[in-house]
């Protein structure tokens, strides 16, 4: 359920922070790189618009098109990967009996173990930094393919160790070159995890935009810096449960919370660069600080918001429910499963 609203928001004009149950830590004083994925275990984060893609500082919900250009929205997106038709090998430059692009052998198949991924070839096991060179087709917006090969891995580390990170790539059919699937904010390739399922990009479809599919034939390479990965390293590793409850649905009610999704609908009402303090029922993120509330989220946006949030324009949605108070004591036992507070 929804109520509507909007105010001014404190605008932190950084580009990544590290928090720790302190004051947030600005970028000058921190190792962080700009543009990063945030890197936290308590505390306030900076929030943003994308949910997947190249495209860190815009609104679009997966970036712009894989090269750079605007082709009708999300047509040229990346929108999923399919296990099925797998590769494993390598590629070299053309040479006689290979061409380019060569590759070893097609997977028997493929699967996801937390961000890791695993397969059988040749009759054999394989999995993590053994999917080095790997080749997956990806779906793309406009119903398309695109070749992807995976040009690095590197294994999670500390309390981050299910979470591995990919290297890829794309093959442009115009000029046959490779390009990076994933981009920072200075334009430089970056790291994706691998995740299971699929979101469905497109804005302003109450119910159908930004929604999670758990798709049993494809994962979302996610792109570092946006939603998908953000809410990972916050701590809602989809894939992970906490005291037997799992955390796949709050993780997809992070992506909503990230972008400001108040109306459930794929349409971000925020920019990147505010702040906000996220907190549930688990301890995964606890309350640090004494801000006011902003909104209540589920799986499908905000169960109601206050005027104290981050739009810069009045926000309506349409058809939804009003609940009739925001924040209350037995929230977390009504079905909100996380909350959102802004300076």
């Amino acid at each position: 359920m929804r109520a509507s609203g909007w105010c001014r928001v404190v605008v932190a004009t950084v580009g990544v922070v590290a928090c720790g149950g302190e004051a947030p830590v600005l970028p000058e004083e921190s190792a962080g790189e700009t543009g990063a994925a945030l890197g936290v275990s308590n505390g306030s984060n900076l929030n943003g618009s994308n949910l997947n893609g190249s495209d860190l500082n815009g609104s679009d919900l997966n970036g712009s098109d894989l090269n750079g250009d605007e082709l009708n929205g999300i047509a040229r997106m990346l929108v999923s990967v399919n296990y099925a038709g797998a590769w494993l090998g390598g590629w070299n430059e053309p040479a006689p009996g290979r061409g380019h692009g060569w590759k070893e052998g097609r997977l028997d198949a493929v699967w996801l173990e937390g961000s890791v991924l695993h397969g059988r070839y040749l009759g054999r096991s394989v999995s993590g930094t053994q999917f080095a060179h790997a080749w997956f087709t990806g779906n793309l917006g406009n119903g398309g393919k695109v070749e992807l090969r995976v040009d690095g891995i590197t294994p999670g580390t500390g309390a981050e160790q299910d979470v591995w990170k990919y290297r890829v790539s794309y093959r442009e059919p115009k000029d046959g070159h490779w390009y990076p699937i994933c981009k920072d904010a200075s334009g430089q390739p970056a790291d994706a995890i691998a995740v299971a399922g699929r979101w469905d990009y497109r804005k302003e479809l109450p119910g159908v935009g930004g929604a999670k599919y758990e798709d049993p034939n494809t994962f979302t390479f996610a792109c570092e810096g946006a939603a998908i990965a953000k809410c990972i390293h916050i701590g809602y590793k989809p894939w992970a449960s906490v005291g037997g409850v799992s955390l796949a649905a709050h993780h997809q009610a992070c992506t909503r919370l990230i972008r400001a999704d108040y109306c459930g609908d794929g349409t971000s009402h925020t920019v990147n660069g505010q702040w906000v303090n996220i907190y549930d029922a688990l301890n995964v993120q606890v309350d640090t600080e004494g801000w006011g509330l902003e909104a209540e989220w589920d799986t499908e946006g905000a169960r109601c918001f206050t005027d104290h949030n981050r739009a810069h324009a009045p926000v309506s949605c349409p058809g939804a429910a009003v609940k009739p108070q925001c924040g209350t004591a037995d929230a977390f036992s009504t079905g909100t499963l996380l909350q959102s507070e802004t300076p």
